[in-house]
Order: C-alpha cells, then structure tokens, then sequence
C-alpha cells in the first residue's frame, strides 16, 4: 500500500492545471513535467512500445503472454488538472486509521472536511485517506487513475503467471477542458476497447453520460452618463443578468441529480460596454439536449428583439458548440465490455455500482473515434477543490479491478 500512496504523492505534487483560454495541446507547458516523468516510469517498469507525441499522448504496451488469440484492450487516464481550482503546490496529508470524524485541512483557515457534510466520508472509517491542505485540490482526478493503471501493469509484469493479452496503456493531457481524447490517435492505440479509470467512489462502472456543450454569451451595451442615461444607457450586466434570468431556475447542478440535466453558469465578466457570460449545457437525454440548446438561441433572440430599434443590431450574440456525447449509444452494442469489468469488480469484493456519470471521460469522445470505453471507479471524492480525498484502499482495489479484467479477458 505504501508503494502506491508513494507513486500517487509523485504525481500529485507535480502541477499539471490546464487552460481552456490556450490553443495548444497540452495547454499549459507545465503538463509536460508530469508526461515526461510517466514515459522514464512506464519504461522503468518494463513496458514496451513507450511512445510521446508532440502533443503528449503517451501510450504504452504490456505484451500478451498467451498463446491463443485474445483481444486488444486499453486502460486511459489523464495528467492535467481543472483549472477550476489551483493544482499548484499541492501538500497532501495522510490521515491513517480514519475515526469518522472532522478532519482538519488546514487550522489557520478553518477549513475542515466533515463528514455532516461529506458524508461518504463514513464510507472509509478505519482506512488511511489522502486530503489536500486545504489550499489545493488533490488531483486525484485523474492522477488516481494513472497510480492505479502503472501500478497494475507493474503487478502484472512481476507476476507472469498471471495470463493476459496484449494491454495498451493511454495517458492524455487536457481532459479537464474537454480536449483529453481530440488528438488522441485511436488506430495507432489499435484495442479492440478500453476503460478510463477516472470515476469516483469505490464500485462505480459508468456507460452512459451526459451530452454536453458549452455556450458563450456575448452581451453588448452603451456607456451613458449615468446623471443623464435616461433612455439612452443599456447595461450589458443587467441583459446578462435577464438572461440568466430566463432560464430554468430548478436546472442548475446544485438541484438536480441521476439523469436530470441542467444549465450551468461558471463564468461572468463585465463591464457596462461589454459582458462575457459562460456556461455549460448537460443532459443525457438526446432530444432534451437539443432542446437546451435552442433555448439559448431562443433567450438571446427574444433580447436581441427588445432592444433591436434602441441598439440598431444584434446586442447579444450566443455562441454554442458541442463538446462529447453520451458514450451509451456506442457501448451497448458490445456490453459484454461492461459485463466484464462488472464480473472483475464482483471477482475481487467489490460491489458495483452501476450509474449515468454526471459528467463525460475522455471514454465519452473515444468511444465515438470508434474506441468504446467505459469508466471504472479511481477512488477519489469531492473533485476540482480543496475538499477532495480519496481512500488509499480504494486505489488499492481499482488495482486489483485492472488485474482482473486483463486475466478474464485473456480467458478462453
């Protein structure tokens, strides 16, 4: 157990935050630090085929070690971090022998991890648990999944008597802002299909997830005197705030659950001239995604209307592009994949728990590259903030849970 919290420690202190305002892939030249390290580790224990692109897609191999014909199958996890919330420095701190109750992040702030609050925190009473300092996220999305996916092949190569086929491991930069799976060459990884190791709690196996896009509000104003605006100043904050306005109030993350979809806003800035509205459109129903979409266009053209004689032209300018799809569509048509990490999980203690992840994987957009790939637990809680932890034995077993699908798979 200490060989993976020491491996887990190496990536996580290594900043790897990405940046959706970059063009490049990776978008920030720190994510290279930590690539560069996991070529010298994979190569150290003893994989094959260690390759970098110019762009930082690393893959790897762990030959077959049977005879008969088995399928090619892949393990795929990322490097960067949100930017949601500051990766730099991170400190993690070791809680041994957890005892249920508050845990103290950081004395000075008074930033305390509770579980009244977090209460799956109780599901690992008893369990050694790694928390941020309370002035970081973790990173254990996704850097449980790299400790996990190394660590299984390391098993597996110091235990041949172990039979599997031909594993190909995949590490990507960017998913974080949706770019993970963009340049990731499908046909040179060659599996016949994979799993990304990026969900969260122990037991969960994930095949669907939402359909997603992202949209950018654009609002435009005219900067007046304010002791003379009377009829003549237009705010573009207050048309910002009307657009919020109009939609749906109920449908936002922090009221909605499972399979209800939502619209969520997580950046805005302006001035009276000009205000940028950001947000995110989700939905795992097809024809409701779709329907969030058009709204946007309805809102904006419903403003556009009001104010089309005072402004003289489009005064707000919504633009939405999509970002990935629900993966279920390409993954039920060959289940027997799900089936086997479900039958893995069950084979070493677990209990799966099978959901919608609210959210996307790079799985979501490589299973429409033709590479169907469903999400296995990490282990890790509370992501993209200072509340995030995950239970060494958690990362433990997702180890186990690698073995054990490269054994059943490689079973005649």
């Amino acid at each position: 157990m200490q060989h993976i919290i020491d491996r887990f420690i190496s990536y996580v202190t290594v900043d790897t935050e990405s940046d959706p305002n970059s063009n490049t892939t990776p978008s920030t030249a720190k994510q290279w630090d930590l690539a560069n390290q996991l070529v010298e580790e994979l190569k150290q224990i003893g994989l094959q085929e260690v390759t970098i692109d110019e762009n930082a897609y690393i893959m790897a191999t762990l030959p077959s070690n049977v005879d008969h014909e088995v399928p090619t199958i892949g393990f795929v996890s990322h490097f960067d971090t949100t930017p949601d919330f500051t990766g730099a420095n991170v400190k993690p701190q070791i809680i041994e022998n957890y005892d249920g109750k508050d845990i103290v992040l950081n004395a000075v702030q008074n930033i305390v991890l509770s579980p009244a609050y977090f209460e799956d925190l109780l599901l690992y009473k008893g369990q050694t648990l790694i928390t941020t300092d309370g002035t970081t996220l973790l990173g254990a999305d996704d850097k449980a999944g790299i400790t996990e996916i190394v660590s299984a092949m390391e098993y597996l190569i110091q235990h041949p008597e172990i039979k599997h086929g031909k594993i190909r491991v995949g590490f990507t930069p960017d998913e974080e802002i949706g770019r993970g799976a963009h340049k990731f060459d499908v046909e040179k990884f060659g599996c016949d299909w994979a799993y990304t190791m990026d969900g969260s709690q122990i037991g969960e196996l994930e095949y669907e997830n939402f359909n997603a896009a992202g949209a950018k509000i654009t609002f435009k104003g005219k900067s007046v005197h304010p002791g003379y605006a009377k009829g003549k100043m237009i705010n573009s904050m207050l048309l910002a705030n009307e657009f919020i306005s109009a939609l749906p109030e109920n449908e936002v993350p922090e009221r909605t659950s499972d399979y209800e979809g939502f619209f969520h806003v997580h950046h805005l800035n302006g001035s009276i001239e000009e205000t940028v509205l950001q947000l995110i459109i989700r939905d795992h129903d097809k024809d409701l995604f779709e329907a969030r979409k058009e709204l946007i266009h309805t809102i904006a053209t419903k403003i556009n209307n009001q104010y089309a004689k005072q402004f003289g032209e489009a005064i707000c300018i919504a633009e939405v592009k999509d970002q990935y799809y629900n993966m279920r569509e390409k993954v039920e048509p060959v289940f027997h994949i799900v089936e086997i990490a479900e039958k893995a999980m069950k084979e070493v203690g677990i209990t799966p728990i099978i959901k919608p992840i609210r959210g996307g994987t790079d799985g979501s957009q490589l299973s429409y590259k033709g590479l169907p790939c469903p999400n296995i637990f990490a282990g890790g809680h509370n992501f993209h903030g200072k509340y995030e932890y995950v239970p060494v034995e958690s990362m433990v077993k997702a180890t186990e849970v690698i073995v054990k699908i490269a054994e059943l798979t490689a079973q005649k």
